[in-house]
């Protein structure tokens, strides 16, 4: 706000007078005159319009629109407060009609934009991708022309979303594999880029060594030559520690995907049984017992690994939920029924399905029995039956459980306790647990009791997550878990579909 009215103090006062005379306009009309405003040779007036359009678009999407060449242009400004703010607006014009246009003129500017706009810009685009993506094929093109730009600018979890959207894309993964291979071979300095391709790679390297697919260029490729690619990634100075990790594995899966012979990939293997890296060395000796002892094993622990589509089915799910959600509403008679009627069906509603109502037993006649039950008027009703806690996470020693609350004056109310136990010999330093839920509920994280799970099966690390049901849907949870552990930077993501009927019921 102080920029802005800073800008407004420098413009010249015949333009400041018909900017704030635009205010009193219809939407339409005031869109129109900010427009106009783009076009001007001052700045600052260009910024204004910029900022003033930005809060528009949410309320009149469709106005701003029209707006929408001379808003990218501006993406091109050598002021960097103008050419961000373009960014901003450009990111918020992006729908499902214009996405393949505005993508292309946002990848456009990724390449030549300054460092500290390249972040923002990438996790827009990766985002719009992300949402609006008109097919699987497209959706990864995009991405990977971002992580080939402006790798290293990235959101954390682009690579987890990257290998689940190949993964889920049977039919592209040739094609796939084909496209990340050749980004791969031409450079290696992208760590997000060559994490995924050594990925893929490990994953679908035998349909890279098949014949040509048909919707990418002939590509002949030997088996000494992926070998290669990956122990130079291997030897690479600028490989974290992360890809390193990556592309053993790759080698190790490509021993039960190859037809030739498996004595390169075992003598690189060996050779970090002695890394300095702690996690990487592990792998190693793991990967060296699977050869030495368990050759027999080898192909079905290597085998590709089965993921779930991510998001589509979720989306779908969601989407059909809203619809059906909304026949329900608009189909929902008038009520009539008098007042003890309407609270039966809402303790039917609450206790269990309609289908199997349970009326309230009848109350006993004699002058007794009502005495008796209007002594019980007043008590407090039962306590509910607990509801049994869920682990939804276990690695290296590292334990996740949930244990779930239901305020009783507060039935929509959920209360998630997360509490994390580490019985390993090794602290896990910064850990962090995000959570995300559907559209039709509200989240809200409490600050967790700290950010070190100590070893050992030390004082556990808890989190509170208030969750408001107000429609009683199902509950879907998703969490992204990320921590240090034996000196090894990890991220999990995973969705909790398992959870208790009580939560929502």
């Amino acid at each position: 706000m102080r920029a802005t009215r800073s800008c407004l103090r420098r413009c010249s006062p015949s333009w400041t007078s018909a900017l704030q005379r635009a205010c009193g306009y219809p939407p339409v009309l005031a869109v129109n005159i900010l427009g106009r405003f783009l076009l001007n040779s001052d700045r600052n007036i260009r910024y204004v319009a910029l900022t003033s359009l930005l809060r528009l678009v949410q309320s009149d999407h469709s106005a701003v629109q029209r707006h929408r060449p001379t808003v990218v242009e501006c993406l091109r400004e050598p002021d960097g407060s103008l050419s961000r703010r373009a960014l901003e607006l450009s990111l918020a014009l992006v729908n499902s009609s214009n996405v393949r246009a505005m993508t292309q003129e946002l990848q456009g500017f990724l390449e030549s934009c300054p460092p500290d706009l390249q972040a923002d810009c990438a996790s827009g685009i990766l985002l719009a991708a992300e949402r609006f993506a008109p097919t699987k094929r497209w959706h990864i093109d995009t991405t990977l022309r971002v992580l080939m730009t402006a790798g290293t600018h990235v959101r954390d979890d682009a690579v987890a979303n990257l290998t689940q959207l190949i993964g889920g894309a049977q039919e592209l993964h040739a094609y796939s594999v084909r496209r990340l291979y050749s980004a791969l071979a031409e450079d290696i300095s992208q760590q997000p880029l060559v994490q995924v391709a050594a990925w893929c790679i490990g994953e679908y390297g035998d349909l890279l060594l098949e014949g040509s697919c048909e919707e990418t260029e002939p590509l002949q490729v030997e088996e000494e030559e992926v070998l290669a690619l990956l122990e130079r990634v291997l030897q690479s100075h600028m490989s974290l520690p992360a890809t390193r990790g990556y592309a053993l594995t790759a080698l190790m899966k490509l021993s039960t995907r190859l037809h030739g012979d498996n004595n390169r990939i075992r003598q690189v293997v060996s050779v970090y049984g002695s890394c300095l890296d702690v996690e990487l060395q592990q792998r190693a000796v793991e990967y060296n017992t699977l050869f030495r002892k368990y050759d027999h094993m080898r192909a079905a622990i290597l085998e590709k690994i089965p993921l779930v589509e991510r998001g589509g089915s979720q989306a779908a799910e969601e989407a059909k939920e809203s619809k059906e959600t909304a026949q329900l509403s608009e189909a929902a008679p008038v009520p009539t029924e008098p007042q003890a009627s309407k609270l039966l069906d809402l303790l039917d509603l609450l206790d269990g399905p309609s289908g199997d109502v349970q009326h309230p037993p009848p109350l006993d006649p004699t002058p007794g029995g009502a005495l008796i039950h209007l002594l019980d008027l007043p008590c407090a009703p039962p306590p509910p039956a607990p509801i049994p806690n869920l682990k939804v996470f276990e690695r290296e020693g590292l334990q996740l459980n949930l244990s779930f609350v239901r305020p009783p004056g507060t039935p929509t109310l959920l209360l998630i306790t997360v509490t994390a136990t580490n019985t390993s010999g090794g602290d896990v330093t910064h850990f962090i647990c995000q959570a995300a839920v559907p559209k039709s509920f509200q989240l809200q994280l409490q600050a967790p009791s700290g950010d070190t799970v100590p070893a050992q099966g030390g004082l556990p690390t808890t989190q509170l997550l208030r969750i408001l049901n107000p429609k009683k849907a199902p509950l879907r949870l998703k969490l992204r878990l990320t921590y240090n552990h034996f000196g090894q930077s990890v991220q999990e993501i995973f969705e909790v579909n398992n959870l208790p009927v009580e939560t929502w019921q």
